[in-house]
């Protein structure tokens, strides 16, 4: 295993254990709003202290950039950090949330663990080593008919709007598939596509963060990811279709019809 990979699983475990501590007494929890349904908790900001340090403990050259705290230093290795993806989930005690972590090298996804704490699901991979979840090797499902797939997605929370584009898109694909789903962790949806558990995803307007450990997972695990042209946009704009290889080409079919400039342009 690369060193570096296993440098960013024991600082996702380390995350891991505050963010499991931390769920026994959500009561005596610390939430702060950072805008209207963005909330932000002292186990969000503990946990990503934890995950900086134990990179830089042993990488201090290393750049970092983190949900929390911003962009920390200037590298060709740049670690993108979600200490606590799905904390609207985590405040309420609904077991649906993830530790995301990616290394960047040269701007190049190199690098990924999402870890899921209450399941204790480990996904990993190393560009051109393949994804693998708990030490078994993973591929995205085998489906090519979207209507019979399962899709994953986020619903617009806090930027409202692309409002209407994203129900017309939900409504057109509620009919075209076999269900939509809306866990509440995109970093950990997009794991569930590399697993093979959901076919397919998208979604408008999410963080670096939030995708780029999943993106690397399901590109090893022979899946495909890209913006809503199929292009590779989707780490800078946040718009993110993914999938496998056919349910993919379909799911971009479905929404291209409700595409509009501001969803198209960076």
């Amino acid at each position: 295993m690369h060193p570096m990979l296993t440098t960013a699983i024991k600082a996702a475990r380390r995350a891991a254990a505050i963010i499991n501590r931390a769920s026994l007494d959500l009561d005596q929890l610390t939430v702060l709003t950072k805008q209207h349904n963005d909330f932000v908790s002292e186990v969000d900001r503990a946990a990503e202290a934890a995950i900086i340090e134990t990179l830089l403990e042993a990488y201090p050259d290393h750049a970092i950039l983190a949900e929390e705290s911003g962009r920390q230093g200037s590298s060709d290795f740049q670690w993108i950090i979600d200490p606590l993806d799905g904390t609207t989930n985590f405040i309420h005690g609904f077991p649906q949330y993830s530790v995301s972590i990616a290394l960047a090298v040269k701007g190049q996804l190199d690098q990924a663990v999402v870890y899921d704490p209450t399941r204790n699901d480990l996904f990993i991979a190393s560009r051109g080593k393949g994804a693998y979840l708990n030490d078994r090797r993973i591929r995205v499902s085998k489906r090519i008919r979207l209507s019979e797939s399962l899709i994953g997605t986020g619903f617009p929370y806090r930027d409202f709007k692309h409002m209407d584009t994203y129900l017309a898109m939900f409504r057109d694909l509620l009919q075209k598939s076999a269900g939509l789903r809306r866990p509440g962790s995109a970093a950990l949806d997009l794991a569930y596509v590399a697993a093979g558990r959901l076919d397919g995803f998208w979604e408008i307007g999410l963080s670096k963060w939030d995708i780029a450990a999943g993106c690397l997972l399901i590109q090893e695990a022979g899946g495909l990811v890209g913006d809503f042209k199929g292009d590779d946009s989707y780490i800078e704009s946040g718009n993110i279709v993914a999938g496998t290889p056919k349910v993919f080409a379909q799911l971009l079919q479905v929404l291209a019809p409700h595409l509009t400039p501001a969803l198209t342009e960076i």
